[in-house]
């Protein structure tokens, strides 16, 4: 007798355009039933390892890489009983919502402008006792020690600057450039007036193009940073960077710019590969469902840069045809309207 295969279920996830529910698939499927379906995803176990197997000969590394972290949640607001569901503040939603949150780290060559997701954690503080921060951490340290990965800079939110996490950055000797919330505490006066919020400072016409020089509240003494004033349609961040020498705020913009493209990832994943349509409640079949999501978007990724395609292009370039096929030959044809 057949049984799914991890192989299976991703060529299922990549084929269906909108339900990806396991009764959907045993439907579609004269091999599987929903129950032996359900059966392989409780009983396998995909990693974020596999993930780096399947990905690491796709990835082309530069010195001058980057290396972004950010989570996303996957949006279970209407689900009571789904495993690894937590409250989580959504940026798509506006606020907190029921969701299962990932971490996850993305490798990004500048010179050819192309990305790869080459690591993500499920956020389970309650099951591993490890936060978001441990998380990125964990995860630059596999991406140093481990697999020796070229890159100069890491680009995270506001939510990951904290003390010990910049401080193990820079102990790795990388670059960061990392946005700060707003009510953050620098000195711009070398010790000479109290703390002040970020928000607050001062700027001259020179230090808005060039940066300005400050201490973060509850650093070493002789730590300094440097701060710039990055506007964009919608808002200005103070972005700080460990690279005392940077002096041109045009090219702190672009290396913003470059952190977008994690958000880019988790919209694909999510529109693309059915990251949030698994209806599952046991952890085990959410988790394996999550690593086979991203399995599928790599493979998505891989046939887009071959192809010179977009992702969208290559997940629904069969429903273009289909289109073309109906419009010339209907199946059902309208007779009066």
């Amino acid at each position: 007798m057949l049984r799914p295969t991890r192989l299976d279920y991703c060529q299922y996830l990549l084929s269906t355009p909108i339900n990806y529910t396991l009764t959907h698939f045993a439907e579609h499927c004269e091999s599987f039933s929903h129950d032996q379906i359900n059966r392989y995803l409780a009983g396998d176990r995909l990693t974020p390892r596999l993930l780096w197997e399947h990905v690491k000969n796709d990835v082309v590394l530069a010195p001058d890489g980057y290396l972004i972290f950010d989570d996303t949640v996957i949006d279970k607001r209407y689900a009571k009983k789904i495993a690894l569901a937590r409250r989580h503040y959504s940026g798509n939603a506006g606020g907190i919502i029921n969701g299962i949150a990932i971490v996850t780290c993305v490798y990004v060559n500048p010179k050819l402008d192309r990305y790869w997701l080459i690591d993500y954690r499920i956020y389970d503080k309650a099951g591993d006792g490890k936060s978001k921060l441990d998380h990125v951490r964990d995860m630059l340290s596999v991406c140093v020690y481990s697999r020796d990965l070229a890159f100069s800079t890491v680009l995270m939110d506001a939510w990951y600057a904290s003390k010990s996490l910049l401080l193990y950055i820079e102990n790795l000797d990388k670059t960061y450039y990392v946005p700060l919330k707003c009510n953050r505490l620098v000195d711009d006066s070398d010790a000479k007036k109290p703390y002040q919020r970020i928000d607050s400072l001062q700027w001259t016409e020179a230090e808005e193009k060039s940066g300005k020089r400050v201490k973060l509240h509850r650093f070493p003494r002789d730590h300094k940073v440097k701060v710039f004033r990055v506007a964009s349609s919608q808002r200005t961040d103070s972005v700080i960077t460990n690279d005392l020498s940077q002096s041109d705020v045009s090219v702190v913009r672009q290396v913003c710019d470059v952190r977008w493209k994690i958000e880019q990832l988790h919209r694909e994943a999510k529109q693309l590969t059915g990251l949030e349509n698994c209806q599952c409640r046991l952890a085990r079949i959410v988790r394996n469902h999550i690593a086979a999501a991203f399995l599928v978007w790599v493979h998505l990724m891989r046939n887009a840069y071959q192809t010179g395609k977009t992702l969208y292009q290559v997940k629904h370039g069969w429903l273009s045809e289909y289109l073309c096929q109906q419009l010339k030959s209907p199946m059902i044809k309208i007779n009066d309207a």
